[in-house]
């Protein structure tokens, strides 16, 4: 169990943490593809065996569908941000939290948007061709 010490779990506290190292390291690198690819596949890299099939999986649909995104790393996590640098998607490991499921989220930049109501996360569970569809369906809409 995560130890809770003002608020936020030692797993969130290290986020925090990764996140700070994240925007120093993107500052110094601009907002270079390659930097962001290099970044994204250490991040990828580093995850257990099932959440790197699915993160790579998700990186190879962003890049097909939603070529303009630029890949990055968000709290630790592979993420694709648009040309203003606002963060449209990323996957969160199931790992990084102990949660049962990975996540596919979408921030604000995503143009989601349907009436008064939608949604800006996924579970996933495995990549399928019926899941891969529905993801680059998401992903094409959230990247305009």
């Amino acid at each position: 169990m995560a130890e809770k010490t003002a608020g936020l779990s030692k797993e969130e506290r290290e986020a925090v943490k990764q996140r700070a190292a994240e925007l120093r390291a993107q500052e110094k690198a601009g907002k270079s593809r390659a930097a962001g690819e290099e970044a994204v596949r250490e991040a990828i890299a580093a995850l257990p065996d099932d959440d790197r099939a699915l993160a790579a999986g998700i990186d190879r649909i962003v890049t097909e569908v939603a070529p303009q995104l630029v890949p990055r790393t968000y709290y630790g996590f592979p993420a694709y941000a648009n040309a203003d640098g606002k963060v449209v998607v990323f996957f969160k490991a199931a790992s990084k939290f102990t949660t049962r499921f990975a996540t596919l989220g979408f921030e604000d930049a995503a143009q989601l948007d349907d009436g008064d109501l939608w949604a800006t996360s996924y579970a996933v569970l495995a990549l399928t061709p019926e899941t891969e569809k529905k993801i680059a369906a998401a992903i094409r809409k959230a990247a305009g």
